[in-house]
């Protein structure tokens, strides 16, 4: 319980630094340099701290404001939205904080940084979205609508996890968070990995928007399985893929994220997939909104995966977004 307030505490302070030092001074921060091993580490304090090389490259609010998430969210908070107040810049850009000195957003140039930051919220605008065909603004600008599932079919209680990830009697594992969660064993695996009681209290991730964004975003940098990249690996090339990816159609880019993050829900199930096309085609307009241009997504077969094989067929998978 302690270790769970000092958390909160933690990202609650972050949190009054961004709101104080607003966008302007945030971006004008200067690093502080140490030469270790031949190698040039930046500390840039609140937002990219721990001397990282990451954090002497630009970091995410350098690149990417208040006015340009209110542009790729503009439904969020419209009356008819489910999550009304709960999702903002400065639980994002926090919650990012703690990711940036691995790389999250500061690996290589500013147009890199760029891409994966629409890449990333690109997968959680489809994933949170409550747009349609005809709504108000167009279906890819509700993103964030909600930040849980409104009625859960059941309380996704996996008994074979009972060892490791028991269930807590009277809880439900239904999918919350930013990359919606499910299933105790990804709520005790992402619990562990934050050290936060994710198993006992998975209705943290509806009650702390940073809480939920940083359990996408670690989800986002975490491989799924031991000797498999991260859906960050692919995106900003760190993977280098085997004979073995190369014939299953596997490549570095966006198309193989969903490939790691959901598997043959989305991946391997032809080019007309309608999860796949809707998760591409937030990625496409956020490149479109932050002013990148959705011709850096390369050819369909770096952004799609509809002819891919999957890295874990879903008899193995354990993806955070299974349902």
């Amino acid at each position: 319980m302690e270790t769970k307030w000092l958390l909160l505490l933690t990202m609650a302070i972050l949190s009054l630094l961004v709101f104080v030092h607003g966008d302007e001074e945030m971006s004008s921060v200067k690093p502080i340099v140490k030469i270790v091993k031949g190698k040039k580490l930046c500390d840039k304090g609140w937002e990219c701290k721990g001397f990282s090389e990451y954090c002497c490259n630009q970091t995410v609010s350098d690149y990417f404001q208040t006015y340009q998430f209110e542009n790729l969210f503009s439904k969020r908070n419209t009356p008819v939205a489910h999550a009304v107040g709960f999702w903002d810049y400065h639980s994002f850009i926090t919650a990012a904080a703690l990711h940036q000195p691995k790389g999250f957003g500061t690996t290589g140039g500013k147009l890199m940084g760029q891409k994966e930051v629409a890449a990333f919220l690109g997968h959680v605008g489809s994933k949170t979205s409550c747009g349609y065909g005809v709504a108000t603004g167009g279906p890819l600008a509700w993103g964030l609508c909600y930040n849980k599932e409104m009625s859960p079919s059941q309380t996704y209680c996996d008994e074979s996890f009972k060892f490791t990830y028991p269930c807590t009697p009277g809880v439900s594992y239904h999918g919350r968070g930013a990359l919606p969660l499910y299933w105790n064993y990804n709520y005790g695996e992402t619990g562990e990995a934050l050290k936060v009681d994710l198993l006992n209290h998975p209705e943290y991730l509806e009650d702390n928007a940073t809480l939920a964004f940083q359990t996408a975003i670690w989800r986002w940098m975490t491989p799924v399985k031991k000797h498999q990249p991260s859906a960050h690996d692919v995106f900003v090339g760190k993977w280098k893929p085997t004979k073995n990816d190369t014939v299953a159609k596997r490549v570095p880019g966006f198309g193989t994220t969903m490939n790691v993050l959901y598997g043959d829900q989305v991946c391997g199930n032809g080019d007309d997939h309608e999860s796949m096309n809707n998760i591409m085609s937030h990625y496409l307009y956020y490149l479109d909104l932050m002013g990148v241009g959705r011709e850096e997504a390369g050819p369909n077969e770096v952004l799609g995966c509809g002819q891919q094989k999957v890295f874990n067929p879903s008899s193995s998978s354990s993806s955070s977004s299974s349902s």
